[in-house]
């Protein structure tokens, strides 16, 4: 019997992959730029260059966009991922200042609370690790975002909408100035669009 279901699983997977779509532009450098996969079951968008007005935030009066560090990692990217159970949309930029981090954080909490409502002020050792916001959207209780982890850690994150559309600003110190990410996270289940 397992020898009939190795052929069976053999076409299954040739067939997914016969129908999926990749497609791959690169920059001046040769760089990969934009990456689009597309198969039977949904969607996966990749561009290293994000634009920050999808982040809905203003960049800080004197910012310099952040430099890929010594791991070749990218400081800006917008990722989108659509399927018909689930969708994800996050958008992150990374920046420098010569501002001390008190002084862009006061900025971006006015800004946030001016554009979205409410902001909540997290503290974590870990930053830049965003993602699927936990819970339903199904409104009340569960939409309301909350600091992760044991909010503790020398860097800030303000944070302004609902857990599964959010807006985000993480500021660390970097010498005498900041190092800040303006990030937003949009995600949906079945029945919503992003």
């Amino acid at each position: 019997m397992p020898v009939c279901r190795s052929p069976v699983l053999f076409l299954a997977a040739l067939f997914v992959l016969s129908a999926c779509n990749v497609n791959v532009k690169k920059d001046n450098d040769g760089e990969n730029k934009n990456v689009d996969i597309k198969t039977p079951f949904g969607e996966i968008h990749v561009d290293k260059e994000a634009d920050v007005r999808d982040t809905g935030l203003p960049v800080y009066a004197g910012a310099r966009p952040k430099q890929k560090d010594n791991s070749g990692e990218e400081k800006s990217a917008n990722v989108n991922i659509s399927t018909s159970a689930f969708g994800l949309k996050v958008v992150a930029l990374g920046y420098q200042s010569d501002d001390p981090p008190a002084k862009v954080a006061a900025y971006y909490q006015a800004q946030l609370k001016k554009l979205f409502g409410n902001v909540l002020e997290c503290h974590t050792s870990h930053p830049g690790h965003y993602g699927p916001a936990r819970g339903g959207s199904n409104g009340g209780a569960d939409e309301e975002l909350k600091c992760e982890g044991e909010n503790s850690g020398s860097t800030l994150e303000l944070k302004a909408g609902t857990r599964t559309n959010q807006h985000i600003v993480s500021i660390k110190p970097q010498g005498k100035g900041s190092e800040f990410a303006l990030v937003y996270v949009r995600t949906r289940g079945k029945e919503d669009t992003i």
